[in-house]
Protein backbone atom coordinates (compact mmCIF):
# COMPACT_ATOMS: atom_id res chain seq x y z
CA UNK A 1 0.00 0.00 0.00
CA UNK A 2 1.19 3.48 -0.76
CA UNK A 3 1.69 6.14 1.89
CA UNK A 4 -1.08 8.24 0.35
CA UNK A 5 -3.58 5.39 0.64
CA UNK A 6 -2.60 4.71 4.26
CA UNK A 7 -3.02 8.41 5.09
CA UNK A 8 -6.43 8.53 3.40
CA UNK A 9 -7.59 5.34 5.17
CA UNK A 10 -6.45 6.69 8.54
CA UNK A 11 -8.22 10.01 7.99
CA UNK A 12 -11.32 8.16 6.83
CA UNK A 13 -11.39 5.88 9.89
CA UNK A 14 -10.86 8.68 12.41
CA UNK A 15 -13.17 11.13 10.65
CA UNK A 16 -15.92 8.53 10.19
CA UNK A 17 -15.75 7.43 13.83
CA UNK A 18 -15.86 11.03 15.04
CA UNK A 19 -18.78 11.82 12.73
CA UNK A 20 -20.65 8.81 14.06
CA UNK A 21 -20.06 9.66 17.72
CA UNK A 22 -20.76 13.39 17.41
CA UNK A 23 -23.62 13.57 14.91
CA UNK A 24 -24.98 10.35 13.42
CA UNK A 25 -25.67 8.52 16.69
CA UNK A 26 -27.69 11.48 17.98
CA UNK A 27 -30.29 11.21 15.19
CA UNK A 28 -33.08 8.70 15.76
CA UNK A 29 -35.29 7.48 12.91
CA UNK A 30 -38.20 5.08 13.48
CA UNK A 31 -36.75 3.96 16.81
CA UNK A 32 -33.29 3.18 15.48
CA UNK A 33 -30.02 4.96 14.73
CA UNK A 34 -27.80 4.76 11.69
CA UNK A 35 -24.49 3.01 12.35
CA UNK A 36 -21.81 4.42 10.08
CA UNK A 37 -18.90 2.20 11.14
CA UNK A 38 -19.99 -1.08 9.45
CA UNK A 39 -20.68 0.84 6.21
CA UNK A 40 -17.31 2.56 6.35
CA UNK A 41 -15.43 -0.68 6.97
CA UNK A 42 -17.47 -2.56 4.36
CA UNK A 43 -16.71 0.11 1.77
CA UNK A 44 -12.98 -0.06 2.44
CA UNK A 45 -13.09 -3.85 2.22
CA UNK A 46 -14.91 -3.73 -1.13
CA UNK A 47 -12.53 -1.13 -2.53
CA UNK A 48 -9.14 -2.14 -1.10
CA UNK A 49 -9.35 -5.82 -0.19
CA UNK A 50 -9.36 -7.96 2.93
CA UNK A 51 -6.15 -6.77 4.60
CA UNK A 52 -7.03 -3.08 4.34
CA UNK A 53 -10.65 -3.80 5.35
CA UNK A 54 -9.55 -5.73 8.42
CA UNK A 55 -6.99 -3.09 9.42
CA UNK A 56 -9.47 -0.23 9.05
CA UNK A 57 -12.10 -2.27 10.91
CA UNK A 58 -9.74 -2.91 13.80
CA UNK A 59 -8.60 0.71 13.98
CA UNK A 60 -12.11 2.13 13.71
CA UNK A 61 -13.42 -0.26 16.36
CA UNK A 62 -10.56 0.48 18.73
CA UNK A 63 -11.06 4.22 18.27
CA UNK A 64 -14.81 3.85 18.94
CA UNK A 65 -14.20 1.75 22.05
CA UNK A 66 -11.75 4.29 23.43
CA UNK A 67 -13.99 7.23 22.58
CA UNK A 68 -17.19 5.75 24.01
CA UNK A 69 -15.46 4.06 26.98
CA UNK A 70 -16.84 0.64 26.12
CA UNK A 71 -15.44 -2.86 26.53
CA UNK A 72 -12.03 -2.49 24.90
CA UNK A 73 -11.58 -4.56 21.77
CA UNK A 74 -15.17 -5.67 21.30
CA UNK A 75 -16.02 -3.32 18.44
CA UNK A 76 -12.54 -3.95 17.03
CA UNK A 77 -13.16 -7.67 16.79
CA UNK A 78 -16.59 -7.28 15.21
CA UNK A 79 -15.52 -4.63 12.68
CA UNK A 80 -12.34 -6.55 11.85
CA UNK A 81 -14.53 -9.47 10.81
CA UNK A 82 -16.83 -7.20 8.77
CA UNK A 83 -13.92 -5.59 6.92
CA UNK A 84 -12.20 -8.90 6.25
CA UNK A 85 -15.41 -10.52 4.97
CA UNK A 86 -16.16 -7.60 2.62
CA UNK A 87 -12.58 -7.70 1.35
CA UNK A 88 -12.73 -11.44 0.73
CA UNK A 89 -15.97 -10.93 -1.19
CA UNK A 90 -14.14 -8.47 -3.44
CA UNK A 91 -11.17 -10.80 -3.90
CA UNK A 92 -13.21 -13.93 -4.61
CA UNK A 93 -16.28 -12.68 -6.49
CA UNK A 94 -15.53 -9.03 -7.43
CA UNK A 95 -19.17 -7.88 -7.49
CA UNK A 96 -19.72 -4.92 -9.80
CA UNK A 97 -23.47 -4.21 -9.67
CA UNK A 98 -24.85 -0.81 -8.68
CA UNK A 99 -26.83 -2.27 -5.77
CA UNK A 100 -23.99 -4.36 -4.33
CA UNK A 101 -23.23 -1.76 -1.61
CA UNK A 102 -26.88 -1.87 -0.53
CA UNK A 103 -26.92 -5.64 -0.07
CA UNK A 104 -23.44 -5.92 1.40
CA UNK A 105 -24.11 -2.92 3.67
CA UNK A 106 -27.25 -4.54 5.05
CA UNK A 107 -25.45 -7.83 5.68
CA UNK A 108 -22.45 -6.05 7.21
CA UNK A 109 -24.70 -4.06 9.54
CA UNK A 110 -26.62 -7.16 10.57
CA UNK A 111 -23.37 -9.04 11.23
CA UNK A 112 -21.97 -6.12 13.24
CA UNK A 113 -25.09 -5.65 15.34
CA UNK A 114 -25.60 -9.37 15.95
CA UNK A 115 -21.91 -9.95 16.67
CA UNK A 116 -21.72 -7.05 19.10
CA UNK A 117 -24.86 -8.24 20.89
CA UNK A 118 -23.62 -11.83 21.03
CA UNK A 119 -20.23 -10.86 22.44
CA UNK A 120 -21.84 -8.56 25.00
CA UNK A 121 -24.05 -11.46 26.08
CA UNK A 122 -21.08 -13.86 26.27
CA UNK A 123 -19.13 -11.39 28.39
CA UNK A 124 -21.99 -11.24 30.87
CA UNK A 125 -23.10 -7.65 30.39
CA UNK A 126 -26.55 -7.28 31.89
CA UNK A 127 -28.79 -5.95 29.16
CA UNK A 128 -32.46 -6.64 28.57
CA UNK A 129 -33.06 -8.94 25.64
CA UNK A 130 -36.53 -8.40 24.23
CA UNK A 131 -38.42 -7.73 21.04
CA UNK A 132 -37.47 -4.06 21.41
CA UNK A 133 -33.83 -5.00 20.80
CA UNK A 134 -34.76 -6.99 17.70
CA UNK A 135 -36.83 -4.06 16.42
CA UNK A 136 -33.91 -1.69 16.97
CA UNK A 137 -31.52 -4.01 15.12
CA UNK A 138 -34.01 -4.34 12.25
CA UNK A 139 -34.47 -0.58 11.92
CA UNK A 140 -30.70 0.00 12.08
CA UNK A 141 -30.17 -2.53 9.28
CA UNK A 142 -32.94 -0.89 7.23
CA UNK A 143 -31.58 2.63 7.73
CA UNK A 144 -28.03 1.52 6.91
CA UNK A 145 -29.24 -0.26 3.78
CA UNK A 146 -30.81 2.99 2.63
CA UNK A 147 -27.68 5.07 3.20
CA UNK A 148 -25.18 2.42 2.06
CA UNK A 149 -25.07 3.51 -1.60
CA UNK A 150 -24.33 7.21 -0.92
CA UNK A 151 -21.77 6.31 1.77
CA UNK A 152 -20.05 3.90 -0.63
CA UNK A 153 -20.04 6.56 -3.35
CA UNK A 154 -18.46 9.15 -1.03
CA UNK A 155 -15.80 6.73 0.17
CA UNK A 156 -15.07 5.66 -3.41
CA UNK A 157 -14.62 9.28 -4.41
CA UNK A 158 -12.32 9.86 -1.42
CA UNK A 159 -10.13 6.80 -2.00
CA UNK A 160 -9.99 6.65 -5.82
CA UNK A 161 -6.99 9.00 -6.28
CA UNK A 162 -4.83 6.78 -4.04
CA UNK A 163 -5.97 3.35 -5.22
CA UNK A 164 -3.57 1.44 -7.45
CA UNK A 165 -4.73 0.47 -10.92
CA UNK A 166 -6.71 -2.73 -10.91
CA UNK A 167 -5.38 -5.06 -13.60
CA UNK A 168 -8.88 -6.45 -14.16
CA UNK A 169 -10.14 -3.02 -15.23
CA UNK A 170 -7.33 -2.18 -17.67
CA UNK A 171 -8.22 -2.04 -21.31
CA UNK A 172 -6.24 -3.96 -23.86
CA UNK A 173 -4.05 -1.90 -26.09
CA UNK A 174 -5.09 -1.71 -29.70
CA UNK A 175 -2.29 -2.72 -32.05
CA UNK A 176 -0.83 0.05 -34.21
CA UNK A 177 -1.83 -1.65 -37.45
CA UNK A 178 -4.90 -3.78 -36.97
CA UNK A 179 -5.20 -6.79 -39.19
CA UNK A 180 -1.53 -7.69 -39.34
CA UNK A 181 -0.33 -10.58 -37.27
CA UNK A 182 2.83 -10.03 -35.23
CA UNK A 183 4.09 -13.37 -36.53
CA UNK A 184 4.01 -12.40 -40.21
Amino acid sequence: MSAGLVARLTALAIGGALLEVVAISQISLFGGNADLSPLLVMSVGLLCGSVAGAAVGFGTGLFLDLTLVQTLGLSSLVLLFVGYAAGRLREERNPQGPLVPLAVGAVATLAAEAGYGLFQFLLGVDAPVSLLLLREIFTTVLINALIAVPVFALITRWLTPSLPDDPRRRRRRVPARPGLSPLS
